[in-house]
């Protein structure tokens, strides 16, 4: 029986700022993303079914986990350059990148700002892809939120005989996984530093009305790029309705809908998870993408007039 390599909790320094990761295993790299008030102790499972041929890197992101949480820039295009920029440090110039809810967004926020990185595209539980989003995540955007989150993130309040769970229940998040973590994320809110982050990254991508930034526009850039969906039939926090738009508009992409999961399929079934993985990475061949390839995408979809095209040397 083999063995899994060991998965191990590492730190690293970036422009000032301490970023803590999790990295195991040897071969093609792998980066995993988790979602807003998300940590990389999500992918534990799956980065030790990974390792055995792949390197593997799952961060905290900054602003969350053990990592740094400074007042700056959080949104899609700064994690996705923080994630670059962890990568190169590493040594590892190209990954296959997969990102879960929030992290969805900052994978393809990192396939459209550095596509010569992006070897493959997973998309898993993904934000970005439409309008809708649980309720929960829309009333944290509201305005003073930052004033009630205190007071209900209070260790005192959160320690009411099992408060959290029964009124995330009555929210209509399944029990399991669900809300397991998103009663986790809830908890980590009472240290005032991960709050402020947590605020600031949800209101660069969501408003009391839903989600605010939609990629659809853009799937088409995925063309060149494998690319694989994967949702749970039973996803309370981003409906699978958006597997199906996202999957129609990435062209040759792969959908996976993981029928007993909910929000976290990575935690519902990480063997079947890491499995789908592999046989993804086993069947397509990494993307070599240029800046010419990226200008070609774009040009053809621009609808400029003959002389502009001419111009460009269509």
């Amino acid at each position: 029986m083999r063995v899994n390599p060991t998965v191990e909790r590492a730190e690293i320094v970036l422009h000032g700022h301490q970023m803590t990761f999790l990295i195991a295993g040897d071969g093609p790299a792998v980066a995993l993303i988790h979602g807003v008030a998300g940590r990389a102790g999500q992918w534990q499972k799956v980065i030790e079914l990974l390792s055995r041929s792949y390197t593997v890197v799952a961060p905290d992101l900054l602003g969350h986990g053990e990592s740094a949480k400074p007042r700056g820039d959080y949104s899609l295009g700064a994690h996705a350059t923080g994630i670059r920029d962890l990568l190169v440090a590493l040594g590892l110039t190209r990954a296959s990148i997969v990102g879960h809810s929030f992290g969805g967004g900052i994978a393809m926020q990192f396939a459209y700002q550095f596509p010569e990185r992006c070897e493959r595209l997973v998309l898993v539980g993904s934000g970005g892809l439409g309008d809708e989003v649980h309720a929960l995540l829309r009333a944290a955007t509201l305005p003073g939120s930052e004033f009630v989150l205190p007071m209900l993130a209070h260790p005192r309040v959160l320690a009411a005989a099992g408060m959290l769970p029964r009124g995330l229940g009555r929210l209509g998040l399944r029990t399991g996984p669900d809300l397991t973590e998103m009663a986790r994320a809830y908890q980590s809110l009472s240290n005032a530093e991960a709050r402020s982050a947590f605020i600031q990254t949800l209101r660069g991508v969501i408003d009391p009305s839903g989600q605010r930034i939609n990629a659809s526009d853009r799937l088409y850039l995925a063309a060149r790029v494998p690319s694989m969906i994967m949702w749970g039939a039973r996803d309370r926090i981003i409906p699978v309705a958006h597997a199906q738009g996202a999957h129609k508009g990435m062209p040759g992409s792969r959908l996976e809908i993981f029928e007993s999961a909910g929000h976290f399929p990575q935690l519902d079934d990480p063997y079947l998870f890491a499995e789908t993985l592999v046989d993804f990475f086993d069947t397509t061949e990494p993307a070599s993408l240029d800046a010419e390839t990226m200008r070609d995408l774009l040009v053809s979809q621009a609808g400029a007039s003959a002389p502009v095209l001419e111009r460009l040397g269509r």
